[in-house]
């Protein structure tokens, strides 16, 4: 061997790799891994990646970078594929999203894939992602649903549920307490034989009926929502988690996703199985307007909208009944609910609430008292009003409601 080859320093082992259709569409990805691994890493496209990953040099990869566009998406098999062969051999992977549908995002995370990055990279994002894929993985938490919490109803099919979602029409309006604790109320309404009642909670990244009854987050839930298409009562009732025997919830995904990720068929699916097997199915709506907010809208029998005494919300109240009705949907269906509403004895409360509804052009038909700090301390415990304060003047207007209407749903089973 002579001198100069002695002296010629080792080629730095690779340790990860590239992987994309053509890399030079990812420019900034370039900078960001030589910034992070030097020379130590390199690139393959996808037919170069699947033969790479099928030797044994590719075991010595810590991580591989996916970076894939829009056009990529009629592709997913082969990505996921990819995904599948570096996941046997221990590689982690990164996905590098540009203008990647959140549907198709979900799927390769779905697959194996570890984590995701969007394109353009955010500055530090790349070093940010590796720093993760390096951590320890924590220990698995354990996720069996305590044996109380487990739903024992089967399903029948025969039943032909009232339908009441619950919409915000502004943040901290108090939806989902209503929600919550009218689906409670109409599952205590009789003392024996009482109706069986279900919340579904559809807001899927902050809902929170899991919290305000003290429920867990389930993986199950995104499993059914992502493939409604081989749900059936079977696995929907499955599904659902019990609060105190009686009443039947389906929960928010456990994790954070995006609202198209269910589009109308699929809730239109869900909807029906739940008014199949239920007699009350009461919905907590995101106060965003989604594709699929129309399907609800069409299958309820009443949509309560809450809002509360100021500007911001009689601004959404208007533009909400503004877009109903430039879709020709059913604004007639909205009930609105007012939230802290002033006292009896309030008069100037009074006449406030009045021209609010006479501004808008709509009747109020729910005014809900303010319940105070017991209300927050309920939702805080995970326990409905009225198990923790059945005297409070909210519990009291609620479960009001909820007698009215069993009452109505009664006589009308009885006029048909």
């Amino acid at each position: 061997m002579t001198m100069s080859a002695m002296l010629q320093p080792e080629p730095a082992p690779i340790v990860a790799c590239t992987i994309s259709r053509d890399v030079q569409n990812f420019d900034l990805l370039i900078e960001d891994m030589e910034a992070e691994l030097g020379e130590s890493w390199g690139d393959l496209s996808f037919d170069d990646a699947v033969q790479f990953l099928d030797q044994p040099d590719a075991e010595q990869l810590e991580f591989v970078a996916i970076a894939l566009d829009d056009t990529d998406e009629e592709n997913l098999v082969e990505i996921g594929k990819l995904i599948k062969s570096a996941k046997e051999k221990g590689i982690k992977v990164v996905l590098i999203a540009e203008e990647v549908s959140p549907i198709a995002l979900h799927q390769l995370l779905r697959m194996g894939a570890d984590d995701f990055v969007p394109y353009p990279l955010p500055e530090g994002e790349l070093h940010d992602a590796i720093e993760r894929l390096r951590a320890p993985e924590p220990e698995p938490a354990a996720a069996a649903v305590p044996e109380e919490l487990k739903t024992t109803l089967k399903a029948t099919g025969d039943r032909n549920g009232v339908v009441l979602p619950v919409h915000g029409l502004a943040g901290g309006t108090g939806a989902t307490t209503f929600a919550a604790n009218l689906a409670w109320e109409l599952a205590n309404i009789e003392k024996e034989d009482g109706p069986r009642v279900c919340l579904l909670d559809f807001d899927l990244q902050f809902g929170t009926t899991s919290t305000y009854l003290d429920l867990p987050r389930r993986e199950t839930v995104y499993e059914l929502l992502s493939d409604t298409a081989s749900m059936d009562s079977d696995s929907f009732m499955q599904a659902l988690l019990t609060f105190n025997e009686k009443l039947h919830v389906l929960t928010a995904p456990s994790e954070i996703l995006p609202l198209d990720l269910i589009g109308p068929e699929d809730i239109e699916r869900i909807v029906e199985i739940a008014r199949t097997n239920f007699d009350y199915v009461v919905i907590d709506m995101p106060s965003t307007l989604v594709s699929w907010t129309e399907t609800v809208l069409s299958e309820a029998h009443v949509y309560f909208a809450t809002l509360e005494l100021d500007m911001r919300s009689a601004q959404n109240t208007l533009r909400m009944i503004r877009a109903l009705k430039s879709e020709e949907l059913p604004s007639e269906k909205l009930r609105f609910v007012l939230n802290r509403a002033p006292k009896f004895t309030d008069l100037s409360g009074k006449s406030r609430v009045k021209r609010l509804a006479e501004s808008l052009d709509i009747d109020i038909e729910v005014q809900l008292p303010d319940g105070g700090k017991p209300v927050v301390q309920a939702g805080d415990h995970g326990l409905p009003l009225s198990e923790t304060v059945a005297k409070n003047p909210l519990r009291k207007e609620i479960h009001k409601l909820a007698v009215s209407v069993h009452e109505v749903n009664k006589a009308a089973e009885a006029g048909s």
